[in-house]
């Protein structure tokens, strides 16, 4: 570009910013009424100040390119108002844009030609995009932050809440579980020594049970020592134990149970843990068809799959909700009346302790809780 056309935009440059320093007044008056900020908003006596260093800008983009840092600067100040304030992305742009459009409504009504207005007027799209872009990125990740934090707030406060109340049931079950003991080994006795007497097997199934919730507990409130070791057993034999456990249950609520399971798939884990979670998903499949007519069915079905093993429970009950499905492992959720809703929970955490994972699939036929575990050792 040649001497004299540098001169000449120079010279446009500073008329227009001559005609705008002059409307400037009308600029600061329109832009405060249409901008949009809470009559609350403590950063409200700084609107006018704002909108002054936002005219600056304006004035270097004309006249000279401003600093990026200058333009960085103010937009980041100007973002982390509006979000101390939470007041939305939507107006903080809306008010960048309406100092956009009414800078340039002002420019227009200069006394200068379209052709001498155009690339000033891209300058300062230039200016309010930058702004735009520093200020949005700002206001986010300010946001973003705040979030963070909030979660982790949350999180800590829940982690609080989970080991108080792990401390309680522990210690309330604790009180429990030594006269529970004693009457199991009476039970026992009774058994032994009056093998006749009616509702024996009944009393002992329902201590059984009571024993098992205990258990539940403990095992939430991470008080309860493992002393049991890993050991590989037989998953279908397992699973008969369990049925032979639960059928007083079974047979009480009418419930058809099948199992298809290759008897040469062992499994190497806790034992008892397995047990429990298995248990914890059959007595919830057996609630559930409990809410339909007949005929009630729950099958088993255990598969390899590469080096893990899968086993699939499932039950024709009625369909669990995408929201519920969604948040059924989460701790104290429950959808029960007397539900402690630490069952699923507690399912979930023996199962990732032994690498594996657990999920649930519903719809208006089949509600499938599948459990995935890695075949450790080859069998």
């Amino acid at each position: 570009m040649i001497e004299s056309e540098v001169a000449f935009l120079a010279t446009i440059a500073q008329q227009l910013v001559t005609h705008l320093e002059a409307q400037l007044p009308c600029f600061l008056v329109e832009w405060r009424q249409q901008m949009k900020i809470a009559k609350d908003d403590k950063y409200i006596d700084l609107a006018e100040q704002n909108g002054l260093a936002v005219f600056e800008l304006v004035k270097e983009a004309l006249l000279r390119s401003p600093s990026s840092e200058a333009v960085e600067c103010l937009a980041n100040k100007i973002a982390k108002e509006r979000a101390e304030m939470n007041a939305g992305i939507g107006a903080l742009v809306y008010n960048v844009n309406l100092g956009r459009r009414l800078i340039i409504h002002h420019a227009l009504t200069a006394p200068l030609s379209i052709s001498a207005l155009a690339p000033l007027i891209g300058h300062l799209n230039e200016l309010f995009d930058q702004f735009l872009f520093h200020a949005v990125t700002k206001y986010s990740e300010l946001k973003e932050k705040e979030l963070r934090e909030k979660n982790m707030l949350i999180a800590r406060s829940h982690q609080d809440r989970l080991t108080l109340l792990g401390q309680m049931s522990s210690s309330f079950v604790h009180e429990f579980r030594n006269p529970l003991t004693a009457v199991i080994g009476f039970i026992q006795l009774l058994k032994f020594e009056h093998p006749d007497l009616p509702y024996l097997d009944i009393i002992d199934h329902e201590l059984q049970q009571l024993k098992f919730r205990i258990s539940q507990f403990l095992h939430a409130s991470r008080k309860e020592i493992v002393e049991s070791e890993k050991e590989t057993f037989s998953l279908h034999r397992l699973l008969e134990e369990i049925i032979d456990f639960l059928y007083a249950t079974i047979v009480d609520c009418d419930v058809n149970i099948s199992l298809a399971i290759d008897e040469s798939i062992h499994i190497f884990a806790y034992k008892d843990q397995i047990r429990q979670v298995v248990v914890n998903i059959l007595l919830n499949s057996i609630e559930a068809v409990k809410e339909k007519e007949k005929p009630r069915r729950i099958e088993i079905v255990a598969r390899r799959q590469d080096a893990d093993i899968i086993i699939d429970i499932t039950n024709n009950g009625p369909a669990i909700p995408a929201d519920i499905v969604e948040t059924i492992f989460e701790p104290f959720f429950t959808t029960k009346k007397l539900g402690t809703g630490i069952g699923l929970y507690i399912c979930k955490n023996i199962i990732a302790d032994h690498g594996g994972d657990i999920c649930c699939f519903s719809n208006a036929n089949r509600t499938t809780f599948s459990i995935r575990l890695p075949a450790s050792s080859p069998f």
